[in-house]
């Protein structure tokens, strides 16, 4: 098996368990991939899959090609690092994640600074709040709710981030205000969906009885305008609600919800041209909003 590219369809594969999965993450149709592996057994004389119900389950072939598949795609992102580690050049692309109410509230009017600064270099956002993995070039840079604790990863401390709840002005008249956490039963909770994990998720729940929280979404924006419509209480990042004219805190920022942010990358791509200006400019200009993030700043 000489062509990389078997190797990415074979890793593809293995990975998403789905030939509609695989199919997302290289481009491709689901019938393409469907006959390129059935190429692909046909000319090793070896069957990769076994497949049942749509699910691509690995044989022992398919775990050594899989594996093999890895070694060879760590070393070719480890080249494209270290190449792109040495690249001297203000222009290109550059590639940055962040979750969807840092990109929402603050990222845009960071990054118009950044492309006035440095207009050939190209910004790709790709919001999403999962943590896409730096060391395979998912993303070049990251803004991140968590201190990185892997030693190939380099970054640098944003601010603090507070949480509290908010509700509409008209919904806080109608039910009152909230007076203690310990004491809100008639009060009604915007939540996140059953499967969330994250902590402030977490703390919601365990926070108000379960049949107060009527409505629940994987979005935080979206739990943003269901209390703007006055729907129930929604627990936020404080960067993301204290702007909203139509909405207002109904408690003090809760102590055990704060997060740190942080702006990451990895450590064989700091020293590139690009990724150095990002840190510059997009770092001074997340650490000037820093009352902000921190909650000091309600109203401006």
């Amino acid at each position: 098996m000489r062509d990389w590219n078997d190797l990415r369809l074979v890793l593809a594969i293995g990975r998403n368990g789905t030939l509609k999965g695989a199919a997302a993450d290289l481009g491709h149709t689901h019938s393409t991939l469907f006959r390129w592996l059935n190429s692909l057994e046909e000319r090793t004389g070896a069957r990769l899959f076994e497949r049942k119900g749509g699910h691509y389950t690995p044989t022992a072939a398919g775990e050594r090609v899989v594996a093999a598949a890895e070694r060879v795609e760590l070393e070719t992102v480890t080249l494209d690092r270290e190449i792109s580690g040495i690249d001297a050049r203000l222009s290109g692309s550059l590639r940055a994640t962040s979750s969807e109410t840092i990109a929402y509230r603050i990222l845009n009017s960071v990054l118009a600074e950044f492309h006035r600064a440095h207009p050939g270099i190209e910004i790709e956002l790709i919001v999403d709040n999962r943590q896409l993995d730096l060391a395979r070039r998912e993303a070049d840079v990251a803004i991140r709710a968590t201190r990185p604790t892997d030693g190939n990863l380099f970054g640098g401390k944003i601010a603090n981030v507070a949480w509290t709840l908010y509700g509409s002005r008209d919904y806080v008249l109608a039910h009152g205000p909230v007076l203690s956490l310990k004491n809100c039963e008639h009060h009604k909770f915007v939540g996140w969906d059953l499967a969330a994990t994250a902590g402030a998720s977490k703390w919601l729940n365990e926070a108000v009885r379960q049949d107060s929280i009527i409505y629940r979404s994987s979005s935080l924006i979206n739990q943003l305008m269901a209390a703007k419509a006055g729907i129930g209480l929604a627990l936020l990042p404080c960067y993301l609600g204290d702007l909203e004219p139509d909405i207002e805190r109904v408690v003090s920022p809760i102590k055990e919800l704060s997060r740190e942010l942080w702006l990451v990358t990895h450590q064989d791509s700091r020293q590139t041209a690009r990724i150095k200006a990002f840190f510059d400019i997009v770092g001074a200009g997340l650490r000037a909003r820093r009352p902000l993030l921190e909650g000091r700043q309600a109203g401006e």
